[in-house]
This record gives C-alpha cells, structure tokens and sequence, in this order.
C-alpha cells in the first residue's frame, strides 16, 4: 500500500495542475439557411398540395373522356409529383450538408455485407485455423 501511495504522489507531480478545457468550435446555423430551408419547404408542400387536388381531377377527366391525350397530361402530372417528392427529399439532404449535421463518421473498423469466395472446404480450413488460434481465457484468474 506504502509503494501505490508513493507511485500516485510521484505521477501527480507531473500532472497539470489547472484543468484545461478543449472546446470544438461548432459552425452556427446560418438564420438564412434554415429560413430558405423552411421557405422552400412550405412552397414545395404546397405544390404536392395542389398538385394532388389537380391529380384527381385530371383522373376523372380522363376516366370520363378516354382520350389517350388526357391519359399522356396525366402521365406527365405523376411524373412532375414524383420530381417534386425527389426535391422535397433533396431539400433535407442538403440542409443536412450545409449546417454540417452529415459529417458523422461510420465507426472505423466495422465491416458490413461480408462475402466469402471459395468452397466449403476452404471455409472449414479457414474456421479450423481460427478455431486453433483462439486462447482459453478463465476469467477467474
């Protein structure tokens, strides 16, 4: 016990003795940036909005007339919705980009979607050799 207490008291010497404190400098928020973001978020809904209300009417028109020009007009109008859901999707994505909420790192050293090439015997060599390689640790000790 004397020697742990004599080790502390050496290594504490040569620590600092006023806490230092690290701050990352986090980007703000640009107001104008979350404002357009809301500003073409608002415009975008209201085209989908409408463009649902102009959807169905054209549905009828062209179920009622059975002219395949009705039918090409109501093409193009699913068409512009779906561009305009892109957009809306794209919207997030970059706002993400600019107020730097994108920058999370995947963990290093995780691997997904492993494929492994070769026969079965090669797997059941591989697992073999691994299988020998593992030590037996007793957690008791």
């Amino acid at each position: 016990m004397v020697d742990k207490n004599k080790l502390m008291n050496s290594l504490s010497k040569n620590l600092p003795t006023e806490k230092t404190e690290t701050s990352v400098a986090v980007p703000e928020q640009n107001k104008d940036i979350i404002d357009d973001y809301d500003y073409s978020r608002v415009k975008y809904k209201g085209i989908l909005d409408k463009g649902e209300e102009a959807l169905e009417g054209m549905m009828q028109l062209a179920a009622e007339s059975e002219h395949p020009r009705a039918y090409e007009v109501l093409s193009g109008m699913l068409k512009n919705m779906a561009d305009v859901t892109d957009k809306l999707m794209d919207l997030q994505k970059k706002k993400k980009d600019l107020s730097g909420e994108s920058k999370k790192e995947q963990p290093q050293g995780l691997t997904q979607n492993n494929v492994f090439v070769g026969s079965t015997t090669d797997l059941q060599r591989m697992l073999i050799d691994k299988k020998s390689e593992i030590i037996d640790v007793n957690p008791d000790e």
